[in-house]
């Protein structure tokens, strides 16, 4: 395991020892304890993206273990891939630095990134894909539930990188995942179909939310206009009008289902501000397991 692109990229037995490491260095730094691994390393983050978690897991991520972390705009040099080939940047890179964290909107580039960079690469987001953001939110499952196999998930919401990066964690680790979606919206049938043919009918597509949700253990939603679709919120909010995450639908699955969300949450649109603040919610933890995760991540692949 070189680089961090796709879930789809792992073996089942390096997911579950990411999982494993995950939740034993939480355990390590909530004693107070530190493990210093990778001591003067560096981590270059590139972003084409801004964010809040991102930015900041992967930065005091670094910092726990020891490293340090080099936060890098698009205008800093000139865009990924504008002003110099991107082989040039992912070669030059490799010279200055022990790894490279990519938040950009093509998914070519993380990968043209691991094809010529001689250190790491790890995909923090790209509209195809959110490997980081699934992973915290299995090990969020996992330890609310005690267990991931035949777990089942209810995504309502948009078939994107968050729905795509939990269908083939889902088919990986013997969860369930259904997502219900409005037509024209959905999980494209590739990718569901990868899925199934990693575990047979683990994931399935739906049009209708209350279907999805039946007996569902978690029920996980997402914003309805991802970043760069600003120009379809309108015609967005209407076609998602009848998939909000809300106290009714959340009903419908029962008084002990969990509810997640990647943040940031637009409350009042697919998910209701009473949904986010009730008991049955487990977002802030899946956030802060984005740390976690990415200091296990960190420490697999740069020390």
């Amino acid at each position: 395991m070189k680089h961090f692109l796709s879930i789809n990229d792992c073996s089942t037995k390096d997911l579950n020892a990411l999982l494993d490491l995950s939740a034993s260095l939480k355990k390590l730094y909530k004693s107070g304890k530190r493990d210093l691994c990778l001591a003067g390393k560096v981590l270059a983050m590139l972003f084409e993206k801004p964010s809040l978690r991102t930015r900041i897991s992967f930065h005091v991520a670094m910092t726990d273990l020891g490293g340090s972390a080099i936060y890098v705009k698009p205008e800093d040099i000139g865009g990924i891939g504008k002003r110099e080939p991107i082989k040039d940047m992912a070669r030059v890179l490799s010279r200055y630095v022990d790894g490279i964290m990519a938040r950009t909107f093509e998914h070519r580039v993380v990968v043209e990134l691991a094809q010529f960079a001689t250190v790491p690469v790890i995909n923090a987001l790209t509209d195809w894909s959110h490997p980081c953001q699934a992973m915290a939110d299995v090990l969020t499952i996992k330890e609310h539930l005690s267990r991931l196999k035949g777990v089942k998930v209810a995504y309502v919401g948009d078939g994107n990188n968050v729905a795509r990066s939990l269908a083939f964690a889902a088919a990986k680790l013997a969860m369930k995942l259904v997502v219900a979606s409005p037509k024209g919206y959905e999980l494209d049938k590739e990718t569901i179909k990868t899925a199934n043919r990693i575990s047979a009918d683990s994931v399935s597509q739906v049009n209708e939310p209350k279907k999805a949700v039946d007996g569902a253990d978690i029920i996980y939603t997402d914003t309805w206009t991802s970043m760069g679709q600003e120009d379809e919120k309108k015609k967005r909010i209407k076609a998602f009008k009848d998939f909000q995450v809300n106290a009714k639908l959340v009903k419908l699955a029962g008084s002990n289902v969990k509810i997640m969300h990647c943040l940031p949450a637009y409350r009042g649109l697919e998910i209701t501000d009473e949904v986010v603040e009730s008991k049955n919610s487990i977002i802030l933890d899946q956030s802060e397991n984005r740390l976690h995760f990415q200091r296990a991540l960190l420490k697999k692949l740069l020390s």
